[in-house]
């Protein structure tokens, strides 16, 4: 990212400023693959949502740089993952969850079964959709990263809108 600098406003925007002297501001960090290669084909993007300059890697970027880049997908990517299925309303939708997260614990709304997204992760062939990505009511996306790994009460609950 040499042609670049990356700074925060007063405001706290990231703002680019281009070698040529172009300057852009309110700047947002777009991962291209979010779930399977996170720190890989990130997009900083102008408010219109139009690219203004792509990275490969994460990694290739200055330190200082990496850690404004990493604060703003941090703030952009709010993700809870779900660690266990406590309780589950009815199983006929919509329906509420009572769910432990990495952040806690929290009720979600399933509107539908079509809110539930199956994810494979990594590259690999083989490799099984065993990710899971529900949305509720609100729009919040939760993850689960392996349903094969939840305690049995979890896996009975998701079997049932599976």
């Amino acid at each position: 990212m040499s042609d670049y600098q990356l700074t925060r406003n007063t405001f706290g925007q990231l703002v680019l400023t281009t070698t040529a002297g172009a300057v852009y501001e309110d700047v947002v960090p777009v991962r291209a693959f979010a779930l399977s290669a996170p720190d890989e084909g990130i997009a900083l993007v102008d408010r219109h949502g139009r690219e203004l300059w792509w990275l490969t890697r994460l990694a290739e970027c200055a330190p200082p740089v990496r850690l404004l880049i990493e604060e703003a997908l941090a703030e952009r990517d709010f993700m809870p993952e779900i660690l266990a299925i406590r309780k589950v309303s009815t199983y006929a939708t919509p329906s509420r969850w009572q769910v432990e997260t990495d952040r806690g614990s929290t009720t979600l709304t399933l509107k539908s079964e079509d809110d539930i997204r199956r994810l494979k992760f990594g590259s690999h062939s083989n490799a099984q959709p065993n990710g899971l990505l529900i949305a509720d009511s609100h729009g919040l996306q939760f993850l689960i990263r392996d349903r094969t790994k939840l305690d049995r009460t979890s896996q009975h609950f998701l079997s049932r809108f599976l």
